[in-house]
């Protein structure tokens, strides 16, 4: 109050004239002609009467600068409301958006997913062999696929159609394009969609852009079949595993490598990573699940699978899903070195009354941050689950028929749809043939329906 009070009392306004006493308050005086005279008025002078119209006391005028004042002074006001609500709001849907990617909010998804009909299924043919692995782009605009052909496949996801093919490289050849001269196992694509990697039994991991399918670089350093690749969301690290038992760190960016982290026991079967510096291995026959913490170059051990563990994914960045040649599907948490739960014979028994066994998982996916999971084997169905609360139950849903060896299943980024690549025989193996199989990359919808609200709700 002093200081406006203060700016008000020291403002000389334009009507007042100094007498050197001080300041004397009064009429504003009109022109004055060159002789020193006051000029006459007339009534019909009318720019004299609209000067006369135009004339403030001082008082008058003071009241009219503090009202500005004070006006503006409110605009400032308003201004650091607006800026700071549109903060918050920024701040708030920042750290809704980092708990939902923590993995500490799980959206409840799969009471509300429908069963698809047979006739809904898609189904883009173009490899002549088993499909082994297939990854979607970030926007779910495209599909690419790998197969035992050796070949990779780029589909449009609208249209059904291919966009690009790399073909088959002849082995010692040189000067022709570039690709794959054996099986590819395992592909990823960069979360900004830039990058798209793939290994094969050749030990070699080529790095391709994934918009035109330009060869980009090709890394040497497995000293076996690379068969699981993924990159950390976010980033252009990419972590690759092998039937080496190794783990390796690429920087794809600045093609270059890392380093290489050693522990399992057996031929490491697949590999999965989300947004954390750290990746979940399968490790096949030596029976354990691993958790890479890539700066401390330490690991997590888990057990719970009989048998050798084939397919790994993570729901979140603290839970995951596991499947084995043992029948059973696993949920598991990074705090818990035994499963949180077990399904054994997810996909039932096979063969004859006495001898049965039960169908080996190949394929598991995780709709990411939510309680939706799906399950693949060549028990001519593809599960869907509902993970109970906690992770600790594992409920089924419904079963989408489909002939064949289930070797690869992704969700869309949307959850509208799943993708599965199917074969005549298993990704890493030919221990059976299914002849009425389509090599084939399959497009399920996934229709919601609203769930009713409870009742007193």
């Amino acid at each position: 109050v002093t200081s406006f009070s203060f700016l008000l009392c020291s403002h000389r306004p334009c009507g007042l004239a100094g007498n050197g006493k001080g300041w004397m308050a009064g009429r504003a005086f009109r022109r004055h002609d060159p002789s020193g005279q006051r000029n006459k008025v007339s009534p019909s002078d009318p720019p004299e009467e609209e000067e006369e119209e135009l004339e403030e006391t001082a008082q008058e005028k003071k009241l009219r600068l503090a009202k500005l004042y004070l006006e503006q002074l409110r605009q400032q006001e308003e201004e650091k409301a607006e800026a700071r609500a549109f903060e918050e709001d920024q701040v708030a849907g920042r750290l809704k958006e980092d708990v939902v990617s923590g993995g500490r909010v799980t959206q409840h998804l799969s009471a509300q997913i429908q069963a698809p009909a047979s006739a809904d299924i898609r189904v883009l043919r173009g490899h002549q062999l088993s499909i082994t692995c297939l990854v979607i782009t970030p926007d779910d605009s495209a599909i690419f696929s790998a197969a035992k052909d050796c070949t990779i496949i780029k589909w449009s996801m609208e249209s059904g159609r291919k966009l690009h093919v790399i073909p088959r490289a002849k082995k010692g050849a040189e000067g022709k394009p570039p690709g794959h001269s054996s099986h590819v196992l395992c592909m990823a694509i960069s979360s900004d969609g830039k990058y798209l990697a793939s290994g094969d039994r050749s030990k070699l991991i080529l790095i391709w852009e994934a918009q035109s399918c330009q060869h980009l670089y090709t890394f040497t350093g497995h000293r076996d079949a690379v068969s699981g690749l993924a990159f950390r969301r976010g980033t252009h690290q990419l972590y690759s595993t092998s039937h080496d038992r190794s783990v390796k760190v690429w920087n794809v960016a600045e093609n270059s490598y890392v380093e290489t982290l050693f522990g399992h026991q057996d031929a490491v079967a697949a590999l999965d990573a989300l947004s954390r510096e750290c990746c979940v291995t399968a490790g096949g026959r030596d029976g354990t699940v691993r958790v890479w913490k890539i700066p401390e170059e330490s690991q997590l051990v888990f057990y719970g699978h009989q048998g050798s563990i084939d397919c790994i994914h993570l729901i979140n960045e603290e839970h995951m899903v596991s499947g084995a040649d043992d029948g059973s599907v696993a949920l598991w948490g990074l705090s818990k070195k035994r499963p949180l739960a077990l399904q054994r014979e997810a996909h039932g028994l096979r063969g004859e009354p006495g001898l049965e066994q039960p169908f080996w998982i190949s394929s598991v996916a995780a709709l990411l941050n939510t309680d939706l999971v799906a399950t693949g084997s060549h028990s001519s169905c593809v599960r869907l689950w509902q993970c109970g609360e906690g992770f600790r139950q594992l409920d089924l849903l419904c079963d989408i028929p489909l002939v064949g060896f289930i070797n690869s299943l992704k969700f869309s980024s949307s959850g509208d749809f799943l993708v599965a690549g199917v074969g005549q025989e298993h990704r890493l193996g030919r221990w059976w043939r299914i002849k009425e199989a389509r090599n084939s990359v399959c497009i399920i919808p996934l229709r919601r329906v609203p769930v009713p609200p409870a009742a007193g709700s």
